[in-house]
């Protein structure tokens, strides 16, 4: 799973140095921070329609799709930042012997 998330990781540092014509993510690095921003934005709210739409309908397919571009759009934002995807996966990886309550709490001192 983790190969999937590094290789488009790779993909997205490649597409730094594209023309912004050339590519959806080079154009996107060529807009700027706050043009990325916007498409999480916009990603979010789609994939919490999609999933207030499947608590309904029980078809998780648009949930799956719509959150696939949140991912894709959020790593695009960590990449532009100089963040490569497997910070989050080690940051993950680091909750897991950490309680949800414990962690919420750390956060809020």
């Amino acid at each position: 799973m983790s190969d999937v998330i590094s290789q488009l990781g790779d993909i997205l540092e490649e597409r730094k140095n594209a023309s912004a014509d050339s590519s959806y993510v080079a154009s996107l690095y060529h807009k700027g921070l706050n043009k990325i921003l916007e498409k999480v934005g916009e990603e979010c709210t789609e994939t919490i329609i999609a999933a207030k739409d499947a608590e309904h309908s029980q078809n998780l397919s648009d949930v799956i799709y719509e959150t696939a571009d949140l991912w894709f759009h959020s790593m695009v934002m960590l990449s532009k930042l100089g963040a490569r995807p497997e910070v989050v996966l080690q940051e993950l990886e680091r909750r897991f012997n950490l309680s949800g309550l414990e962690e919420k709490a750390n956060r809020t001192k």
